[in-house]
């Protein structure tokens, strides 16, 4: 299941869209909607995940969209597609959200922490960044 799961995510945190291999931190696998809320262990419901974006998640499927100050779902990378909810900045060192449930995430989950936003400069300038789907 998690060679699946890390094979579904090209080996990219399904959040912060960090690549592992260049990561400092552990990858797992995550339960999108955790287990202590009912959620399953079935693929559907399954993330790769860096630690930092794991931590803080945690067991989180909503926060509050830093503009309407509304409570809303988290991205959910089964369902949502990550170009309706999210862009890159000039560079692609900066994730923006560009709807309640994108900027929520990038808040509640600090997409834009400061060394994720240094290594996204560095992995840019080294042609791996953006994503080959997010180009």
């Amino acid at each position: 299941m998690r060679r699946i799961v890390r094979s579904r995510a090209a080996n990219r945190c399904e959040y912060c869209r960090s690549p592992e291999e260049f990561s400092a931190s552990v990858f797992s696998v995550e339960h999108i909607l955790p287990r202590s809320a009912g959620g399953a262990d079935a693929q559907d419901n399954l993330a790769l995940c860096c630690q930092e974006c794991n931590n803080r998640k945690y067991t989180h499927t909503s926060a509050i969209d830093p503009l309407s100050g509304e409570t809303v779902p988290l991205f959910h990378p089964r369902r949502d597609r990550w170009a309706e909810h999210f862009a890159w900045a000039e560079g692609f060192a900066v994730m923006i959200g560009l709807t309640r449930t994108g900027r929520a995430t990038v808040e509640k989950l600090q997409l834009n922490r400061p060394g994720l936003v240094a290594l996204r400069g560095v992995l840019h300038r080294a042609g791996e960044l953006p994503p080959p789907d997010e180009q």
